[in-house]
C-alpha cells in the first residue's frame, strides 16, 4: 500500500553566522498512512517543529523532501493546515470572521450560502454556537483553541498539523478539547502530525509516536505503535493493559536521550600535534584479510600522510582477540574490527569488563564464505537441508565447525544459517574459535568439518582441495556489515580531530579499493608479505577473478563479494547495530540492553562519518531506516527488537538488563 505522507531522506541544515552550519535534522525517513495520527515526541531542540513546518510547507528541507499523495510538497497549500500553540486568530475578528476568513481564501468560488454553512458546521463540530459573535479577548483560552482546530478542519484539509496545541491550557480544558479532537478527527477521517513534550497526550491521542534523538543531527530514534483500539476514552486509555508499558518506554527514551548528549561530548584536546591535529603518530591494528585493504591502501597510498597523520604503524596482529585488547590497552589506537566488537565491546559481553567504544564507520561488506570439508561433498551435501541430514544420520558424532571471534558475523551468520536449517549450534554441533590464518591447515588436519571466515581462507581450501563453499554470505545476508572501524570512546573524544582525519583517510581508501579499475593494484599490494602475505591466486576470486565454491563448477562472477564503498557501504547503521545486539543476547553472550537506543547512539556514529564526507566534497546520504531480513525472509523490525527475539524459535534463554556505559577511570 503507498503512502499518504512520505518523508524521505530529509535533512535540515542551517547556516550559522561563522559561516559553518548546523544540522538540525538528518536523515528523516517516515511513511504515514491515510487517516492516521502520529505524534512527534523528543526534548527541546530535536527538531520536532522544524519537521512540522516541512510537512506544511512553511519551510523546506535542505536535503531530500516530502511527498503528499505523490507530489512533492514544495510551499504551504490548503490540503494542509497547521494549528499552533498562541491560536492565530485575529482580535478584531469574531469566531465567525476568524473562520470565515479562511473558508473565504480557500474556498471562494463557492457560493456564499455555502461557504455560511460549512463555517456554522465548524463552529458546531467544536461546540462553539453560543459563542459565534464573540471576538478572541472574550473567550477562554480552551475556546480560542477549539477556534483555531475549526479554523483548521473548516477548509477540510487532508492533512492537520498540531503544534503543542494544548501546551498553554489547563489540565481540564486540555482533556475535554483533547476529547474533542479524537472525535473530530476520527469522523472526518483527517490524517494528523501533532508536536507535544506530553507522553500521555501522545498516547492517548496516537496511532504511532516518533520519537526523535536530541540534536544536532536529530532523527528517528523509535517508532512506538500504540495497540489501543478506537474509539478511544481516557480512563479507557489509562486502564489498557499495555498503557504503562507504552508510557514507560517513552520516558525511557527519553532518558536515553539526556545520557546520550551527556556521553558524545567530546573533551577539549589538550595539545595539538600539527595540522590541526591532536596526534599524527598512530598504531593501527589489522589482521591479515582481503577485507583488511582499506588500511593497507589508506598507507601505501599516502592517504593517510596526505589528511595529516604522518607517523601510522599498521600493526599486523595474530587473532582478533589481540586486536581486541590492544585496542583497550591503548596498545593500539585504532583497529579493523569484526562489526560485532565495538558493540559487544560495550555492553561486556561474555562477562568481560564494558569498555565504551566508537565505530564511526563501516570498512567492508561481505566477503565471507561458509566451507565444508570435502567429506560432506562426497555426502552430496549441497544445500542446508542437506547438511541437516547429514547431522541428523549421524547422531553420536561430534560435528565442529570453526568461526574466529563469538562477535564476529561469521559466528552469528554461521548460527543464524544453521538455526534456520533446523540445526542448534550449540547442542547438534560443537562451535569452536581458531584465527583465520589457521582455518585451513585445521581442516585438512581434520581438526573441524567446516568453518566460517573471510577471504583467502574459503578460496585456499577450495584451490588446494580440501574443502568447498557451501554458501557465501551473499546467499545469506547480501551487503551485512563485515569490517569496521574501532576505537575506544575516551580515545575519540580525547583526539576528534585526529579521529575525523583518521575516518577521511579511509573512506578514501574505500572508494579507491571498489574503483574497480583499482582492484588488480590492491591486489597485489594484499599479496605482500607484510599484509595478507599470500599468493594472488588465493585473493582473486571474488576481488578481480569469478567466485569459485568448488573445483568441478563453474565459478561465479559475485561484483559485490568484497564491497568497501559502494551503495552508501560505509555508514554504520544503527539498525544493523541492533540486529547484532539481538544475535548476541539471542545465544546467550550477554543480556539484551533494554537502553539499546542509547548504546546505539553512543557506538555507532554516522554523524562523524557525515562530517567526513562533506569535508570530502562526497555526498553525505544515509541509507533508508527500514525493516529488513535475511535469507529466511524473517522480517526484522527496528522497533520491535524484543518481538524478533520471541519469533526466533531456537535460541538460549535471554534476559533484558540496562547496560550502563561510562566512560573508563583514567
Amino acid at each position: 500500500m503507498s503512502s499518504f505522507i512520505e518523508i524521505d531522506q530529509l535533512d535540515k541544515i542551517f547556516p550559522l553566522a561563522d559561516g559553518g552550519q548546523y544540522i538540525a535534522l538528518k536523515n528523516i525517513d517516515l511513511k504515514i498512512q491515510k487517516g492516521e495520527f502520529i505524534s512527534l515526541i523528543g526534548h527541546s531542540g530535536c527538531g520536532k517543529s522544524t519537521l512540522l513546518n516541512m510537512i506544511s510547507g512553511l519551510d523546506l528541507p535542505t536535503n531530500g523532501g516530502v511527498i503528499l499523495e505523490g507530489r512533492q510538497i514544495q510551499g504551504p497549500g490548503p490540503d494542509r493546515m497547521v494549528v499552533f500553540q498562541n491560536y492565530s486568530l485575529l482580535p478584531w475578528l469574531s469566531v465567525r470572521q476568524n473562520i470565515a476568513l479562511a473558508v473565504n481564501e480557500v474556498m471562494g468560488n463557492l457560493p456564499v450560502g455555502e461557504r455560511k454553512a460549512i463555517v456554522n458546521q465548524a463552529i458546531t463540530m467544536v461546540g462553539l454556537r453560543h459563542a459565534a459573535n464573540k471576538k478572541p479577548g472574550q473567550l477562554s483560552g480552551g475556546m480560542k483553541q477549539r477556534v483555531a482546530i475549526a479554523r483548521g478542519l473548516a477548509i477540510k484539509p487532508k492533512v492537520l498539523l498540531l503544534d503543542e496545541p494544548f501546551g498553554a491550557l489547563d489540565a481540564l480544558t486540555r482533556g475535554n478539547l483533547q476529547e474533542k479532537l479524537m472525535e473530530i478527527v476520527e469522523e472526518n477521517h483527517v490524517t494528523t502530525v501533532m508536536v507535544t513534550h506530553d507522553v500521555d497526550e501522545a498516547l492517548l491521542l496516537s496511532d504511532r509516536i516518533v520519537m526523535l534523538t536530541t540534536g544536532p543531527e536529530a532523527h528517528i530514534g523509535q517508532i512506538l505503535e500504540v495497540p489501543i483500539p478506537r474509539p478511544r476514552h481516557r480512563l479507557e486509555v489509562v486502564n489498557h493493559p499495555s498503557y504503562y508499558a507504552l508510557r514507560n518506554e517513552m520516558v525511557y527514551f527519553l532518558n536515553q536521550q539526556k545520557r546520550t548528549k551527556k556521553g558524545k561530548s567530546a573533551v577539549a584536546p589538550l595539545t595539538i600535534a600539527a595540522n590541526g591535529l591532536e596526534k599524527i603518530n598512530l598504531n593501527l591494528g589489522f589482521i591479515p584479510l582481503t577485507d583488511s585493504a582499506p588500511l593497507i591502501i589508506a598507507q601505501e597510498k599516502g592517504f593517510f600522510a596526505e589528511e595529516g597523520l604522518t607517523q601510522v604503524t599498521l600493526s599486523r596482529e595474530n587473532s582478533w582477540k589481540t586486536i581486541g585488547l590492544g585496542v583497550a590497552e591503548n596498545r593500539l589506537d585504532a583497529a579493523c574490527m569484526l562489526a560485532g566488537m565495538p558493540l559487544s565491546m560495550t555492553v561486556g559481553a561474555g562477562g568481560k569488563q564494558p569498555l565504551p567504544m566508537v565505530t564511526a564507520m563501516v570498512l567492508s561488506r561481505n566477503g565471507n564464505s561458509i566451507t565444508l570439508n570435502k567429506k560432506f561433498q562426497a555426502k552430496g551435501v549441497k544445500t542446508l537441508e542437506d547438511l541437516q541430514r547429514a547431522i541428523a544420520s549421524t547422531p553420536d558424532a561430534v560435528h565442529t565447525f570453526a568461526m574466529v571471534h563469538p562477535a564476529s558475523m561469521h559466528n552469528l551468520m554461521l548460527r543464524y544459517w544453521l538455526a534456520s536449517g533446523g540445526i542448534d549450534p550449540d547442542q547438534d554441533v560443537s562451535l569452536t574459535v581458531i584465527p583465520p590464518a589457521q582455518m585451513v591447515s585445521n581442516l585438512k588436519a581434520g581438526n573441524i568439518d567446516g568453518y566460517c571466515v573471510g577471504e583467502p581462507w574459503n578460496s585456499h581450501s577450495v584451490i588446494d582441495d580440501c574443502g568447498y563453499v557451501v554458501a557465501t554470505d551473499l546467499d545469506i545476508w547480501p551487503g551485512h556489515p563485515e569490517k569496521v572501524l574501532g576505537v575506544t570512546q575516551e580515545w575519540a573524544n580525547k583526539y576528534p580531530s585526529t579521529h575525523l582525519a583518521l575516518i577521511k583517510a579511509l573512506l578514501r581508501a574505500c572508494e579507491y579499493c571498489d574503483d574497480r579499475r583499482n582492484r588488480e593494484e590492491v591486489l597485489g599490494i594484499l599479496a605482500k608479505p607484510e599484509y595478507v602475505g599470500v599468493p594472488k591466486e588465493y585473493i582473486s576470486p571474488g576481488f578481480t577473478q569469478p567466485y569459485r565454491r568448488n573445483l568441478e563448477d563453474e565459478p561465479e562472477n559475485l561484483l559485490r563479494y568484497n564491497q568497501f564503498f559502494v551503495d552508501q557501504g560505509n555508514y554504520p547503521s544503527r539498525a544493523e547495530g541492533l540486529w547484532i545486539l539481538t544475535q548476541l543476547a539471542r545465544w546467550g553472550y550477554t543480556s539484551f540492553p533494554r537502553n539499546w537506543v542509547e548504546v546505539l547512539e553512543r557506538v555507532r556514529r554516522p554523524d562523524l562519518l557525515g562530517e567526513a564526507c562533506r569535508q570530502l566534497g562526497l555526498p553525505d546520504f544515509e541509507p533508508n531506516r527500514q525493516n529488513f531480513s535475511l535469507f529466511d525472509g524473517m522480517v526484522f523490525n527496528p522497533d520491535d527488537p524484543l518481538g524478533y527475539l520471541e519469533r526466533l524459535t531456537i535460541k538460549r534463554d535471554f534476559r533484558v538488563s540496562e547496560i550502563l556505559i561510562d566512560e573508563p577511570v583514567s
